[in-house]
Order: C-alpha cells, then sequence, then structure tokens
C-alpha cells in the first residue's frame, strides 16, 4: 500500500469518527448543522483514481446515512459532489486544473475558498432539498443551505489548518 492511500483511509475514518461524534449533535436554532465530513471529497487527491473517490464517496455517505437514519440522501448528495468534483475545480481553478497542480491543504486563497465554497453549497443543496423533498418548504431549505454552509466551511477551514502537514 502507498502512502496516500493510507491518508485518504485514515482521512476517511477520522472525518467519518468526528463527524459522528461531534458535530452530528450539534444543531443550531434548527437551521444550522455542519457537516465537515465533506472534506474527504474536497482534500481527496486530484490526480487520484476518480472511480475510488465516487465509490469511496458513496460508502461515506452510506456509513452517515446509517448513523444519522436518513435513508440515503447523504450518500445521493456526496456522490453528486464527487462526480462533480472536476467541474468544480475547473471553474475555481482555470489552467492549474489542467496541469493537476493543485494542492488544498497549503494555504487559503480565493480559488482554494471558492472551490469550497462551491463544494459545500452543492451539498448542502443536494441534501436538504432531498431531505425535505417538497417545494412548499423553499424558504427552510434556503436558510439551512446558507446557514449550515457557513458553518461548514468554517469549521472545514479549521480542520484544514489542523492537519495541514508542517514545511521543513
Amino acid at each position: 500500500m502507498n502512502s496516500a492511500l493510507l491518508v485518504n483511509i485514515f482521512r476517511f475514518i477520522m472525518l467519518l469518527a468526528i463527524q459522528i461524534v461531534i458535530f452530528n449533535n450539534m444543531n443550531f436554532l434548527g437551521y444550522i448543522s455542519p457537516f465537515p465530513y465533506i472534506l474527504y471529497i474536497i482534500l481527496y487527491p486530484v490526480n487520484s483514481n476518480k472511480a475510488g473517490l465516487i465509490i469511496s464517496s458513496f460508502l461515506l455517505g452510506l456509513m452517515m446515512d446509517m448513523f444519522c437514519n436518513s435513508g440515503g440522501i447523504h450518500a445521493t448528495a456526496c456522490v453528486i459532489l464527487a462526480y462533480y468534483r472536476p467541474y468544480i475545480f475547473k471553474f475555481s481553478f482555470g489552467l492549474s486544473y489542467e496541469y493537476q497542480t493543485i494542492k488544498l491543504n497549503e494555504s487559503l486563497t480565493p480559488e482554494r475558498f471558492s472551490f469550497i465554497l462551491v463544494s459545500v453549497l452543492m451539498h448542502h443543496i443536494v441534501l436538504f432539498v432531498l431531505e425535505a423533498f417538497q417545494f412548499k418548504f423553499i424558504w427552510d431549505i434556503l436558510l439551512r443551505t446558507l446557514f449550515s454552509s457557513i458553518f461548514t466551511i468554517i469549521t472545514s477551514i479549521i480542520i484544514i489548518y489542523l492537519i495541514k502537514p508542517n514545511k521543513r
């Protein structure tokens, strides 16, 4: 096994455990539920196997569904985010993505922030639309998406800086 695979397996288990133990118990004001477990999909290496990302994203979402008893909405949101991730990379990074020179766990630049923002918004919109599944809850969906996205982005940036490798 190479080290990148071990890092991804460790990241998968740690983010899932942190989500289940800490963040699943947070629900501020009924609208704010952070989901930093999607950092696994966001931080997955750019030039790695795309089918492996989609399969592991499905397993991540499926495990979240099992612990949240949510009937497949996390798995669907994770697979959609993993599928559209190359397009979000191309939107946020442009030519840098073409040459595969992107490392997300370094300092925060506007391109990295826009990638995280678009990824979190896409995941949360799909998640909350599938959760409500009625058009009459559109304002509730939009409020939950907005507030949860803000809180997820803040916790994700904090986690990225905490797990950032040291340069020596």
